[in-house]
């Protein structure tokens, strides 16, 4: 069973920096496909950025390009969303999210990891006053 443990959230005020992180236990595979959503009160969940482990390709939301970084230490089975210039708008619950063993996907995307079938963390907190 695999099991996303986030960790990392606060509260910071505008223009500060946080880094998350996403230790992963259960997977068996050697390549996964690995992100973050975020979720405000009020709104709906929206995918800020995803990985392919294995490949190392990235993606990020339009409105996090060039403030965030997604990363990954593998022998660590740990994921990171480094957050600089954070906004009052990137408040809200940051999930990190992993595909679902056996890897059916062909490539990595928000969607593999919006499935049903992905596993999801408890949620960290991130606010960030102005």
């Amino acid at each position: 069973q695999v099991h996303l443990v986030e960790s990392g959230g606060g509260s910071v005020q505008a223009g500060g920096s946080l880094r998350l992180s996403c230790t992963a236990s259960g997977y068996t595979g050697s390549r996964h496909c690995m992100g973050w959503f975020r979720q405000a009160p009020g709104k709906e969940r929206e995918g800020v950025a995803r990985i392919d482990t294995g490949s190392g390709s990235t993606y990020y939301t339009d409105s996090v390009k060039g403030r965030f970084t997604i990363s990954q230490d593998n022998a660590k089975n740990t994921m990171y969303l480094q957050m600089n210039s954070l906004k009052p708008e990137d408040a809200g619950m940051y999930y990190c999210v992993g595909a679902a063993e056996p890897r059916r996907w062909p490539a990595c995307t928000m969607s593999v990891l919006a499935s049903e079938r992905s596993n999801w963390g408890q949620g960290t907190q991130v606010t960030v006053s102005s």
